[in-house]
């Protein structure tokens, strides 16, 4: 580990030109690097669950162990679209908002695919159709076609009554919150991915559950 994060100082130092993008960027922010490499197979290994599970934290301390991440493409959208007079929002228009994330998680998953290492992704492109079903709309078969093309070993993180906190990205109750993190594990055993259940701990400890299981 400690030769990897050298690794990638020099190339930041010497590279910084011919990085695939800013690091500081958005919709894809992400906390190491990118780079043309051998890897260009790499499967991006999603971490996801209903709302206030812990993910974003839980991405974090991945990154601080040098490992390769995205953040969750639909809470950028919102917080971009919500600046905008005729912005799509997902409490507004929910099919035009999958849409948009489709195009953005398309594009997330090709860009972790050229990672030097594996990549962690917040959320992917099987939380479209989980989220379309939870409200009403057809699961359309692009968004199933879509769906693959990730690790088939998927980290789950349930939401948390004593760490939950709705604000203008995360509106919904602490009830709506398990009902989607249930739908997703249907959705997510549905299209044949293996679904692991993070238990609850600290972020180390949670952080090592999960590398343990690569």
């Amino acid at each position: 580990m400690a030769g990897f994060l050298y690794l990638k100082k020099i190339l930041i130092a010497q590279c910084k030109d011919s990085l695939l993008i800013s690091l500081c960027q958005p919709p894809f922010q992400y906390t190491a690097y990118l780079i043309d490499s051998e890897y260009d197979n790499m499967q991006p290994i999603i971490i996801t669950g209903g709302p206030g599970a812990g993910k974003t934290t839980l991405l974090k301390a991945l990154s601080h162990k040098g490992y390769l991440t995205f953040p969750e493409v639909s809470r950028t959208l919102i917080q971009q679209q919500a600046k905008l007079d005729n912005g799509v929002l997902p409490w507004t228009n929910l099919p035009a908002f999958a849409e948009l994330c489709l195009v953005m998680m398309n594009e997330q998953r090709r860009l972790a695919q050229k990672g030097a290492m594996p990549a962690f992704v917040d959320r992917a492109i099987p939380d479209i159709c989980a989220y379309l079903t939870v409200g009403g709309e057809t699961v359309s078969q692009h968004y199933l076609d879509a769906a693959a093309g990730y690790a088939s070993r998927v980290f789950f993180c349930a939401p948390h009554e004593a760490i939950y906190q709705k604000d203008d990205e995360r509106p919904h109750s602490f009830i709506e919150a398990q009902v989607i993190h249930e739908q997703l594990i249907m959705t997510y055993k549905a299209l044949n991915y293996e679904v692991m259940q993070v238990p609850w701990g600290s972020v180390e400890e949670r952080a090592c559950w999960v590398l343990a299981r690569l």
